[in-house]
């Protein structure tokens, strides 16, 4: 990270940690209030649906305070976490990634996987149409062939693969 501070900035490392060390506490106390909800203890059957999530919601509570802790003990720790352009960079490839996942349960997994090859191919690869729409179809649909009919195992669907008959 040290060539990464004369670059064009960016947020400091220690602010990250403190944003992911809340971030994952939040994540723990949701685990913990959802395990509280479900039951937490012991029936006739044995351990309850929450019993074990909320021993986990308890150790990523635990080691986020570890970390937010750590963070706060270093305090010279002001190196730059990574620059606005390296940061541009991971986010071109997670944002589209969120939107795939959210879009498979609506238009189906090949579909989606059309569209986040062929986006990431342009627009990342900088490929020609030619090789988007070959490689874009043609995996999702090797995908299919072998998961539809060879393992038989049905990956979710959209409305185009219900309009095409399967």
């Amino acid at each position: 990270m040290s060539n990464a501070q004369g670059q064009s900035g960016g947020p400091a490392h220690d602010y990250v940690e403190i944003g992911v060390a809340i971030a994952t506490a939040l994540f723990g106390i949701i685990v913990i209030i959802g395990s509280m909800q479900v039951g937490i203890g012991w029936g006739l059957e044995g351990p309850k649906a929450g019993f074990l999530p909320f021993y986990f919601g308890l150790l990523i509570v635990a080691s986020s305070l570890i970390n937010l802790w750590n963070s706060y003990r270093e305090a010279d720790y002001k190196a730059v976490f990574a620059t606005w352009g390296q940061l541009y960079s991971v986010m071109s490839v997670v944002v589209p990634t969120a939107f795939y996942v959210v879009a498979v349960p609506y238009i189906g997994i090949y579909v989606a996987s059309i569209l986040l090859i062929a986006f990431f191919m342009r627009w990342i690869g900088k490929y020609g149409w030619g090789m988007v729409a070959a490689l874009s179809i043609g995996v999702p649909l090797v995908c299919f062939i072998v998961f539809e009919r060879y393992f038989l195992v049905s990956l979710p669907k959209g409305p185009i693969e219900e309009w095409l008959g399967f």
